[in-house]
């Protein structure tokens, strides 16, 4: 077992957390020297990562503000963002953003990994989750503040098709590549 520094202690020790700013989303904070966002609407982020029966995995594209172009992800949301739903877990979480980006519904939902998003600048920790036994029930495309994409790729077919996409100036999410990392070698979580 590892022993803890000394010095890491004592500089914990003097830390004082202030914030520094409360957005209507987000919570500027400053510990010590160190700034940092942390969330104020929500509890955890999860990530889904969706594969149809015969083998098609769902993507997400939409143009994101922060980064000004269009991004292809894997479909995700905020847990505890809506309202009364304070207490809503990861797992119905998962299942409803599912849903309302994609228009499958899950009959099954699996963590798989869970750790934080950009630990340098943000709090976020994230959890990615795997969807099984899909039905598409809807059309999807997201909520009312939403304009979603929805892309059925050929689980064999993504890596060429990803390369296209980033061809064609989009960004790739890069937790993408763990979400297939886990389809491609544990195809039976």
């Amino acid at each position: 077992m590892e022993k803890e520094n000394p010095k890491h202690s004592k500089v914990l020790k003097r830390l004082k957390k202030k914030i520094i700013y409360n957005g209507k989303f987000l919570r500027f904070i400053k510990e010590g020297e160190w700034e940092y966002v942390k969330r104020s609407n929500c509890r955890a982020i999860v990530i889904i990562v969706a594969m149809t029966d015969d083998k098609r995995v769902l993507f997400v594209e939409q143009y994101r503000p922060a980064v000004g172009k269009k991004v292809i992800e894997f479909p995700a949301g905020l847990v505890g963002d809506h309202g009364s739903n304070k207490t809503e877990s990861i797992m119905r979480a998962a299942k409803r953003e599912l849903l309302e980006e994609t228009g499958y519904q899950a009959g099954k939902i699996t963590k798989i990994i869970e750790g934080p998003v950009s630990s340098g600048c943000c709090a976020d920790i994230v959890t990615m989750v795997r969807a099984q036994d899909l039905r598409k029930v809807s059309c999807g495309g997201g909520d009312e503040l939403e304009w979603i994409i929805v892309h059925e790729v050929p689980l064999n077919k993504t890596d060429p098709w990803l390369n296209r996409m980033r061809r064609k100036k989009y960004l790739v999410e890069p937790k993408i590549y763990t979400g297939l990392y886990f389809l491609k070698t544990y195809n039976k979580l």
